[in-house]
């Protein structure tokens, strides 16, 4: 037994891998074309946005903060291109990408600022910020808005035989393999473990937790393309449950909520246990209410386990 905690307290994904195989397993028993060749890019671009809100939410809480807003984030992404962008004739590729990706970081950046610099706590900063965002997405999608025929679709299907959404999962990883190549991730990490001793240490605390902040944008960012290509369809009340869905990812993933520990790999892991868990819960006939009652007992039930029995910071 303590060799079972010992090995899941010093890989912190160890849980979230054991939990999707299991996960796996149960799913190609109840669907099992679920995962067949011809379905494996409709069902990745369906996965996509699990993934990438998790994403979205590790840089800062490794960073020892929390952003709430990336869900809401990604949902006014897609709003935005949808219900604004597109009928403006702005919906181009070369157009659209980088205004999105530009006011995503933006927001992002914008919340790192208020919690770093103004000193607001992240939670209120990151929770004002929820309301904003799925107010201003109600505001110019009031109603669902179908998109038509843009650059997002082979996202959802395939580019040149890829999957489309193993480019907008692999775009977001390969930005943070880079990154783990340059002394940024292990300064987030040393931030998030003890910021008076990272900055004794020398590191620019503010600068690496403002910077968490603006990848998280980002990543929701291209969370939200991810989501327009898979619903060709602009949706604003998705914002509270993919703000839920976001941080139960990452903490499924073992992406603590104290800082300092955890990694991409585990968040990509949680987000694609709870699609399965979803669509375990789908194929058995569970009403959607109930599975989003899930998502919230999935979240406390990693944050228990992140906070005492995984966590080597405590007995």
């Amino acid at each position: 037994m303590n060799r079972v905690l010992r090995l899941f307290r010093q890989r912190t994904y160890a849980f979230a891998l054991l939990l999707v195989v299991v996960l796996l397993v149960l799913n190609v028993i109840v669907s099992p074309s679920l995962f067949g060749l011809e379905r494996l890019p409709a069902t990745l671009a369906t996965i996509a946005p699990f993934v990438l809100v998790a994403f979205a939410s590790t840089p800062s809480m490794l960073g020892g903060g929390i952003d709430i807003s990336v869900g809401p984030l990604m949902v006014l992404v897609n709003c935005i291109l949808v219900a604004v962008l597109i009928p403006a004739g702005l919906g181009s590729v070369g157009i659209a990408l980088p205004i999105l990706l530009a006011i995503s970081a933006g927001i992002g950046a914008l919340n790192g600022v208020l919690t770093t610099i103004v000193k607001i706590n992240p939670v209120i900063t990151t929770t004002g910020m929820l309301f904003v965002l799925i107010g201003v997405s109600l505001t110019i999608a009031k109603t669902p808005v179908s998109a038509p025929d843009n650059w997002t679709e082979p996202l959802a299907d395939t580019v040149w035989l890829v999957p489309g959404a193993v480019i907008t999962i692999g775009a977001v990883a390969l930005a943070w393999f880079l990154l783990n190549r340059t002394a940024y991730v292990r300064n987030l990490l040393a931030t998030g473990e003890s910021d008076t001793s990272a900055y004794g240490s020398g590191v620019n605390v503010t600068a690496v937790k403002i910077l968490s902040y603006t990848l998280g944008g980002l990543f929701a960012g291209v969370g939200g393309i991810a989501l327009t290509a898979f619903l060709q369809v602009s949706i604003a009340n998705l914002g509270t449950t993919y703000a839920l869905l976001g941080v139960a990812g990452a903490v499924l993933g073992g992406v603590s909520l104290l800082g300092g520990r955890g990694s991409m790999f585990g968040a990509l892991l949680g987000g694609l246990a709870i699609y399965l868990i979803q669509q375990l819960l789908t194929a058995a006939g569970v009403a959607p209410t109930l599975i989003v009652l899930s998502y919230g007992l999935v979240l406390v039930l990693a944050v228990i386990l992140g906070a005492t029995l995984l966590n080597p910071r405590k007995r």
